[in-house]
C-alpha cells in the first residue's frame, strides 16, 4: 500500500502545503483497511511504503525539493514536525493503517517504491510475482510504482477505490491508462472483486 502517510492524508502534511484538498484522499481509507485485514487474514504479505528523506535531506535533490509553490517545502517545519522526513510525526502511516509489528515497510526517498530501496529484493525472498496495489496518489507514487513493477516483470492490479488523487480526473486517467491497450501496464479492479476471488467466492 503506498504512502497512506500523515503527510498526504492529513492537514498540515505535505499534500495540504501544496494547496491540495487533502480530504479527498480519505473516501479509500474504509476499502484499504478492509482489502489490508483481507489479505492478513488469508496470510498474504502486506507491504506499505512511504515517502521520505533523510534528516540531512542528502537524498532529497533540489530538482525535487524546489518543484511547485508550496507554503512550506520538504524539511522545513510543520504542524506535524519537518515536512516528509523520517522519523517525524507527518511520515508515518495514518493510525486507521498502521502496520503490524511483522509487515514490511519501505522507506522510499522517490516516487516510485523500487527507487533507491530493498524492495525488489524484498520480493525476491518472499518468492512474490503478483502485486495488488493501492495508496496514494494515483498519478504519482502509485502509478510511477505500479510502472516500475511492470519493467521488472511483476504482474499489477491496480484497485480503483484503493487509490485516490486531489485531481479526480487524474485518478480516471491513470486507470485508463494503466488498462489501455490490452493491459499494457496492468489491470484495474476494485478491492471487493479481488477478495472474494482470493476467498474462492463466485460472482
Amino acid at each position: 500500500m503506498i504512502d497512506m502517510q500523515r503527510d498526504f492524508v492529513e492537514p498540515g502534511g505535505f499534500g495540504e502545503t501544496l494547496g491540495n484538498n487533502v480530504g479527498l484522499l480519505r473516501p479509500i481509507i474504509p476499502a484499504v483497511k478492509r482489502t489490508i485485514e483481507a489479505f492478513r487474514r488469508l496470510g498474504l504479505p502486506v507491504i506499505h511504503t512511504r515517502e521520505g528523506h533523510r534528516a540531512d535531506l542528502a537524498d532529497c535533490p533540489p530538482a525535487k525539493r524546489l518543484r511547485g509553490k508550496p507554503n512550506a517545502r520538504i524539511g522545513d517545519p510543520g504542524p506535524m514536525g519537518r515536512i516528509l522526513v523520517l522519523g517525524e510525526p507527518g511520515n508515518d502511516i495514518i493510525p486507521e493503517l498502521a502496520p503490524t509489528s511483522d509487515e514490511l515497510v519501505i522507506d522510499k526517498p522517490g516516487k516510485g517504491a523500487f527507487y533507491a530501496t530493498r524492495l525488489q529484493e524484498e520480493l525476491e525472498m518472499r518468492q512474490i510475482t503478483h502485486l495488488a496495489i493501492g495508496g496514494v496518489t494515483t498519478e504519482v507514487c502509485v502509478q510511477t510504482t505500479m510502472r516500475e513493477a511492470n519493467d521488472r516483470g511483476y504482474e499489477c492490479l491496480l484497485l480503483e477505490d484503493c487509490t485516490e488523487s486531489y485531481f479526480p480526473a487524474f485518478k480516471q486517467a491513470t486507470l485508463e491508462m494503466v488498462r489501455a491497450q490490452g493491459g499494457i501496464v496492468g489491470w484495474t479492479t476494485t478491492s471487493e472483486r479481488l477478495i472474494r476471488a482470493l476467498e474462492g467466492i463466485d460472482g
